[in-house]
């Protein structure tokens, strides 16, 4: 709803959401402090046998997979404690990040648990955990619902007494009768699936906790974290070798596409996944089924199966022994299997955006050619968000683009309090755009009042006037929230790899970039060599720019004399200290490129000084 202009409304719920963000900022900033003061253990890898571990791996890394374990290594051995974000597509290597940050932790003598959302997840991740580590003096278990309460004691009392160096299980792991006698890493995989208190229960644990969070789509909350510096990141964006992109597919609910799409991919040796949003749909779509391809073997999968008979259905469908596994979302995590390649999901419109692309990231794992079909039911109208959430599944085809969606379910649902388990409020009621500017303003203001103002960077902005268009076109994005959270990221973007990487995402996202878009983005590189050079505004038309200085003053005044003295044709200093430069500059290229090339030799003569 909109407030009428002069209404007394509009500034009594922002006084509200102020008030709310000046406690946020508050905390906010305690909790950033706490995390830049803890020491983290040294976990160095050891000469010679790390060497040995990482050439198990049967795969050549990738150089965005060998990018994330760097970071990670240079963490672990930093001595402070680590709280990294892995994001990458599923099967592009992050369970091999993980294993190696556990080869050290556990090589140092310290203990690692790994939190997954679900056993059948646990259970693949302990078969990989115990193969990777066979014949290495380190010991692994699970905990789950797969193991026995017998087996499930020994488990915690070897955690407990120190004999059982990794465990992986489901979130029982944070319960608080699980006792560790020397835990150093933590791994939360898929951590979508994990509750804001669980997530908080991890940091409990013990304060000098090494954190490895690995996810394809981070929710916003944890992007938004991520991006605004809260939280280290590492995006593994490159596919493995031969790796294929899956075509997606949204249709009205057809049994004739429905049988064509199982027979395509039964006669090429492949299996099927069905995934129903309820367990209540399970009979009725297996019984269509049976109607529709009566010649198929169909298995069924759910939460509520006993632990034993759920493994043994998965294990028969990953040995070939059913063509169709009829499923809940329960396979959304946990489930490897490259002979399945056809993937349908009934009434996609009950499930989100994260859940609906980690299911799709159960097939195309091999070789071959993968296809997902959405079904709606036939005739139905969707609503805004569904159909918002189904679009965007259908166009993200390429490799890698978990990242991508993470930034548009960041977009169409903002980011919720950063803190805690406030998913909207405050953003509701003023806007995400004007609630982090109230937030990055509280924040500056306490950083002020407690006189470490000098230790945060300077948040001025150059003002640059070209003449040229410079936008993100509506008819390019549409959608008015979307466009400005672009632009907000924009702002924080500070170098030309950031630049180049924001560019190729719109590309990604939208398709070939318009010339204002381009403009854009060329702006805000010279924006940021303006303030390398300490300029603080350029005027630029078809004669030349004229260029002011912050303060009327250069870092490097004997290096702009002589700059000037060399072009004394072109360059002039006028007596109020701005600086003007003759050129002839027709067209809005030769204004961009001309005023880009005269800061950067601004900023190269004002950095000369700073190195001196």
């Amino acid at each position: 709803m909109l407030d009428k202009l002069g209404a007394i409304s509009w500034q009594a719920r922002r006084a509200r959401v102020k008030e709310r963000i000046q406690e946020m900022a508050e905390q906010l900033l305690k909790v950033a402090a706490e995390r830049s003061l803890t020491k983290g253990q040294v976990m160095s890898p050891p000469p010679g046998a790390y060497d040995e571990f990482c050439a198990r791996f049967p795969w050549t890394e990738t150089d965005d997979q060998l990018g994330a374990i760097d970071d990670t290594m240079a963490d672990l051995v930093s001595g402070q404690a680590m709280d990294r974000l892995i994001c990458g597509d599923v099967g592009f290597g992050k369970t091999e990040v993980a294993m190696r940050a556990a080869f050290v932790t556990a090589s140092n003598g310290f203990q690692v648990a790994v939190v997954v959302p679900t056993t059948l997840l646990a259970f693949q991740h302990y078969q990989t955990f115990k193969d990777r580590f066979a014949g290495l003096p380190v010991t692994v278990r699970q905990l789950s619902r797969l193991v026995s309460p017998k087996d499930s004691q020994q488990v915690k009392d070897g955690l407990s007494d120190g004999s059982v160096d990794i465990v992986i299980g489901t979130h029982g792991l944070l319960a608080e009768s699980i006792k560790f006698e020397n835990l150093g890493l933590l791994v939360v995989d898929e951590e979508q699936h994990f509750g804001v208190g669980q997530k908080e229960r991890l940091k409990e644990l013990r304060s000098d906790l090494h954190i490895l969070t690995l996810t394809a789509t981070p929710i916003p909350r944890t992007l938004q974290l991520a991006l605004a510096g809260a939280r280290d990141m590492s995006i593994i964006a490159t596919p493995p070798v031969d790796r294929l992109a899956i075509r997606s597919f949204v249709l009205p609910f057809d049994p004739v596409v429905i049988r064509e799409a199982i027979h395509r991919e039964l006669f090429r040796g492949g299996q099927v996944f069905y995934v129903c949003p309820r367990i209540s749909d399970i009979t009725r779509v297996s019984k269509r089924l049976v109607e529709l391809v009566p010649d198929a073997k169909i298995v069924v999968a759910h939460g509520q199966m006993a632990p034993q008979e759920l493994e043994a259905v998965v294990k028969d469908f990953n040995q070939g022994k059913a063509d169709i596994l009829v499923s809940t979302n329960i396979i959304e995590a946990g489930i490897d299997i490259p002979n399945a390649n056809t993937m349908l999901v009934h009434r996609a419109d009950r499930f989100g955006l994260a859940q609906l692309y980690q299911l799709r990231g159960r097939i195309g794992r091999s070789k071959i050619r993968a296809y997902a079909y959405l079904t709606l039911p036939a005739g139905q109208i969707l609503g805004s968000a569904a159909e918002k959430r189904l679009a965007v599944m259908q166009t993200l085809d390429t490799l890698g683009a978990g990242f991508s969606l993470a930034s548009h379910d960041l977009d169409i649902r903002g980011a919720g309090n950063l803190l805690g388990q406030e998913q909207s409020g405050n953003i509701k009621e003023v806007g995400i755009e004007l609630y982090q500017h109230m937030l990055e303003d509280a924040i500056s203001s306490m950083r002020e009042e407690r006189g470490d103002a000098a230790s945060q960077p300077d948040s001025w902005s150059p003002q640059i006037s070209l003449g040229v268009a410079v936008l993100i076109p509506d008819d390019f994005v549409a959608d008015l929230g979307l466009r400005m959270g672009l632009y907000r990221r924009l702002s924080h973007i500070e170098t030309k790899p950031e630049i180049d990487a924001f560019a190729a995402e719109l590309i990604d996202r939208f398709g070939k970039l318009p010339k204002p878009v381009e403009n854009l983005l060329k702006v805000m590189e010279i924006k940021n060599l303006c303030r390398l050079a300490g300029v603080e505004k350029v005027d630029a038309g078809q004669a030349g720019a004229s260029i002011v200085l912050r303060e009327s003053r250069f870092v490097n005044p004997l290096g702009l004399v002589s700059y000037i003295q060399r072009n004394p044709l072109n360059v002039k200093l006028r007596p109020d200290q701005s600086i003007v430069f003759k050129a002839e500059w027709p067209m809005p290229d030769h204004r961009i490129n001309g005023v880009a090339r005269i800061v950067g030799e601004l900023a190269e003569i004002a950095t000369q000084a700073q190195a001196a």
